[in-house]
């Protein structure tokens, strides 16, 4: 008898265990990397208005290279000094922030 009810015990105490349930917190996080294509355009390509107003807004700047994208917005990799950045403009020559 003792053995039947030792027995019963574990079983339903094997049920219990089953039967709880584990909350799931498992959250789905997307990341979308947008990159922008930008093609390197020759010196002389650069708008002209765009060199006036590198120049003044940063007469001290040196203009390393140019890239555009498909919506004709330039990118601009200058060196001022001893440090080295990105501007970004459209073609009209006025600052786009980015």
């Amino acid at each position: 008898m003792k053995k039947l009810i030792l027995s019963a015990a574990i079983v339903l105490g094997s049920f219990a265990t089953y039967a709880s349930s584990v909350p799931n917190n498992n959250e789905i996080v997307k990341t979308i990397n947008l990159q922008e294509e930008y093609t390197e355009v020759k010196m002389e390509e650069v708008p002209e208005a765009i060199s006036k107003a590198l120049k003044t807004a940063y007469p001290d700047a040196i203009l390393d290279k140019a890239y555009i994208n498909d919506k004709k917005e330039y990118k601009l990799d200058i060196t001022l000094g001893d440090k080295k950045g990105n501007l970004f403009a459209d073609e009209n020559g006025k600052w786009i922030t980015k």
